[in-house]
């Protein structure tokens, strides 16, 4: 039993009260160090912030989304194309990206020799560590499946066919202007990838009428010798009630970075989107280009719902792919996820 006189608890209680104000002199210094540094690249320094992932606005991707329709079909060699493609330019460099325009003249199924525009949008450009998203564009020049007849050589308005993912993109450039950090990003805008040869059943398929815009990437990228550490395709990524299954070019040539974005889908409770059990065809795509041309393992992250006669959505290729069919609580889901797959990249914690 110790027994302290009027003095004794006197020094005791002082000395408590210095240790308090100590502590918390120094959880207020802490505080204020991390909030001050909560602007800073998320990977640097030993004592760094907790991750923070930005909320992707989903409003302000269909804004991004409904912009480029406004422009009409973006069929190359129209006044529509180019002038989306002004407008993306002026949204990457708004966003605070390098911005580089790759001229090309492909000759295409029904549009023959047309000027087309690969467009690159890059953060951190002298970084070694890079990773690659990319979509098209591009719509396509004739509604091949519609179900008017009279429609099926009109071009379509291609909401979800090429707006919605660059939409996602987008408000992802917006998001990493705000929240910058370390690691490089390269966006890629590929053109002319929806103008191929659609053969009938029975008929010798034409993959390499495709995706001209990603083939010219792959052969001639942006920048000499560039290379990424895996890519991610975003198409078809803004309907109602979409899928992304697990599709097989994506299974072959990266499996790993299909087992991350979806085990991250699941986890951030977007398991209804991304379907973790089941597997898909293999879709001839822009990924498969950068896979087998640049080599760069890149998945594909598209729409395939169940039972469909076309393998797509029942809007695709038709009249019926316009805002009506957009949802974005799709959007911000695949949105959502590719922000926390470039914040915990950074972070090093994935």
């Amino acid at each position: 039993m110790i027994v302290f006189n009027t003095v004794g608890r006197l020094l005791v209680l002082i000395t408590a009260l210095a240790v308090i104000l100590t502590a918390t002199g120094g959880c207020a210094e802490e505080s204020r160090t991390q909030s001050d540094k909560a602007s800073e690249p998320l990977n640097q320094g030993q004592n760094r912030p907790p991750l923070r992932v930005p909320v992707f606005d989903r409003d302000s991707a269909y804004a991004y989304l409904s912009g480029q329709v406004n422009f009409g079909p973006r069929v190359p060699g129209t006044e529509g194309h180019k002038a989306c493609k002004d407008w993306l330019v002026g949204k990457l460099e708004q966003f605070g990206a390098e911005t580089i325009v790759q001229e090309f003249t492909p000759n295409m199924t029904g549009l023959g020799k047309q000027p087309s525009y690969n467009i690159i949008g890059s953060y951190n450009s002298e970084a070694k560590r890079r990773i690659l998203l990319a979509a098209h564009w591009d719509t396509r020049h004739k509604g091949d499946y519609d179900p008017d007849p009279s429609k099926r050589d009109q071009a379509i308005p291609g909401a979800d066919d090429g707006a919605s993912g660059v939409a996602v993109l987008l408000e992802v450039a917006r998001q990493l202007q705000l929240q910058p950090i370390v690691i490089g990003i390269d966006i890629v805008f590929f053109d002319a990838e929806d103008q191929g040869y659609d053969s009938s059943p029975g008929e010798q398929p034409r993959p390499e009428s495709w995706c001209l815009g990603a083939q010219h990437w792959s052969a001639s990228p942006h920048r000499r010798g560039y290379k990424a550490e895996y890519g991610v395709l975003l198409d078809m990524v803004g309907s109602a009630n979409a899928r992304f299954p697990k599709e097989g070019y994506s299974m072959h040539f990266a499996p790993q970075v299909v087992e991350k974005v979806w085990k991250l889908a699941l986890e951030m409770g977007f398991g209804n989107y991304f379907d973790t059990a089941a597997a898909a065809g293999a879709v001839t795509d822009d990924h498969y280009f950068v896979n087998t041309i640049a080599g760069i393992p890149m998945i594909d992250i598209i729409n395939k719902p169940m039972g469909s006669e076309t393998g797509f959505g029942p809007h695709w290729h038709t009249h019926g792919d316009d805002l009506d069919v957009i949802d974005t609580r799709t959007l911000r889901a695949v949105g959502q996820i590719m922000l926390a797959l470039l914040y915990n990249e950074d972070y090093g914690s994935i």
